[in-house]
């Protein structure tokens, strides 16, 4: 899938399951949908030349080649809906305890988002190294000055990278099946879709947006806030 799609459908996904995140108070509802909808672009670590590669320059696109190179190319290692989960868990785990390392992964996570959802963005400054730092760490700093460690990060990066799988695995391309591509290599394609058809982008997209904005306003605090002013608009009607 095309790199907004992957984004969008992350967000929807941490939107969504919000009800069983254990994140407390609307900013960590909004480091939770962040983070998943951004981790949702991680697995593409393994393409130089990727969103995920090129967004911070040589920053990001150093561990992308050596992250390709472990993962045995691009769509395999990093696509694994078993291992890839495990492993981006478990580096998550390693950071969640400090706070510059859950700084780190929150700002990756936003950066990848802005770089994803730049279509819907007005200028170009997310899309420069330099106003994409500024921008993620800033929205990072801010998130977790005003939130309790986030210890649910391994969490919201496991949700975000089997997001991404699922959506590759509905591509002509697929998917490595899990496990059995390491001695024999295989993939699995659970649909002939090809990335970057009219399918995805006029009706997959704009899907991933109505549900992530649905499960917004019902799964935090927008709904009790809202509904009041819609029964009084009802009543002067």
């Amino acid at each position: 899938m095309l790199g907004h799609s992957h984004a969008l459908s992350g967000l929807a996904a941490g939107a969504a399951t919000l009800p069983w995140a254990p994140v407390e108070g609307p900013v960590s509802q909004v480091a939770w949908i962040a983070a998943v909808g951004g981790m949702s672009m991680l697995p593409d670590l393994d393409a130089s030349g990727s969103t995920v590669s090129d967004m911070w320059g040589p920053v990001t696109d150093v561990p992308s080649a050596a992250v390709g190179r472990l993962a045995q190319g691009h769509r395999w290692g990093t696509h694994d809906a078993v291992l890839a989960p495990i492993a981006f868990g478990a580096l998550a785990l390693a950071a969640a305890n400090a706070f510059w390392s859950s700084l780190l992964l929150m700002a990756l996570a936003i950066g990848l988002a802005l770089r994803a959802l730049h279509f819907v963005i007005p200028g170009r400054a997310e899309n420069t190294v330099v106003g994409n730092l500024v921008l993620s760490w800033g929205g990072a700093w801010l998130l977790l000055e005003h939130m309790p460690p986030p210890a649910w990060l391994p969490w919201a990066v496991a949700l975000g990278v089997l997001t991404h799988i699922a959506g590759d695995a509905i591509t002509t391309q697929g998917v490595p099946v899990p496990l059995v591509w390491i001695l024999r290599r295989c993939r699995l394609a659970l649909t002939p879709l090809r990335t970057g058809t009219t399918l995805e982008k006029a009706v997959l997209a704009p899907a991933f947006v109505v549900v992530t904005l649905w499960f917004v306003y019902t799964n935090t605090g927008v709904q009790a806030a809202v509904d009041p002013w819609l029964q009084d608009l009802r009543g002067l009607l």
